[in-house]
């Protein structure tokens, strides 16, 4: 199941990202807020995905009626918009010593936002929802690669570049462990359950480079795939790709 960002109401998005309207709750009346809609909303998408959230949900973990959400959230695009902005507070911002640093800092720091909110890889970034932890953490990312000699567009291209790897790794181990969950085996039991198979239908000499990389493969990650290395191998390159780029720009 993906949503996407920017699906709701432009004017109301943005007024609930950055609070330009605040309902006061009357007397007698449940102490709801657009802030408590919102963490309920992530409680429940944290747990069990984008799948899991209505209005309905959200107002029954709230225990209020559906209807009384719509004051404060005017449904559940925008409600998407202000809980993926609301995530992004919790990645550091600690200085780095070099640009290099400090991308490696950012690429490890979106893949921990991952992984504490894996529905966040059931949101396709169709529009850009300029909140205001979206941009503090984009201002964050971005003032690393400072002065280093890029171009206002390489930088951003270059932090793009960088989160679109963080992504794309988060992906992997988000369905490693999904796998692991539903079959309740390890990749490393599901090779040793499926290897008396394979030894009688795959034959090395037919493909020897497979075999041997495969082979290598296996026993360096005790598994046919790493997401943890890839992400690591990938950020590397990546890396190593733009110090030829500042370099160049040096000569």
């Amino acid at each position: 199941m993906i949503e996407h960002t920017g699906s709701g109401d432009p004017a109301r998005t943005l007024a609930l990202l950055w609070r330009t309207q605040e309902r006061v709750s009357r007397k007698g009346k449940p102490d709801l807020s657009v802030d408590r809609i919102v963490q309920a909303g992530i409680s429940l998408a944290d747990a069990d995905g984008l799948k899991a959230l209505s209005m309905r949900r959200v107002a029954e973990s709230l225990g209020v009626g559906t209807m009384s959400l719509y004051t404060y959230v005017p449904g559940k695009g925008e409600l998407i918009d202000v809980m993926v902005d609301t995530v992004q507070a919790a990645t550091g911002r600690e200085a780095a010593e070099g640009w290099r640093e400090h991308l490696a800092y950012v690429a490890r720091e979106n893949l921990a936002l991952y992984r504490r909110h894996p529905w966040l890889l059931q949101v396709a970034p169709s529009r850009t929802v300029l909140g205001p932890q979206v941009a503090a953490k984009y201002d964050f990312e971005l003032r690393g690669l400072e002065g280093v000699g890029l171009s206002d567009v390489e930088m951003d291209s270059v932090l793009n570049l960088v989160l679109g790897h963080v992504q794309n790794s988060a992906r992997g181990l988000t369905a490693a462990a999904v796998t692991e969950k539903e079959t309740g085996l390890t990749d490393q039991q599901w090779w040793d359950a499926a290897a008396p198979v394979l030894m009688t239908v795959f034959d090395p000499a037919r493909f020897p480079v497979a075999a041997r990389v495969g082979g290598a493969v296996g026993e360096a990650h005790q598994s046919a795939f790493s997401p943890e290395h890839s992400f690591e191998f990938g950020l590397e390159m990546i890396l190593d790709g733009v110090n030829r780029l500042i370099e160049s720009r040096r000569l």
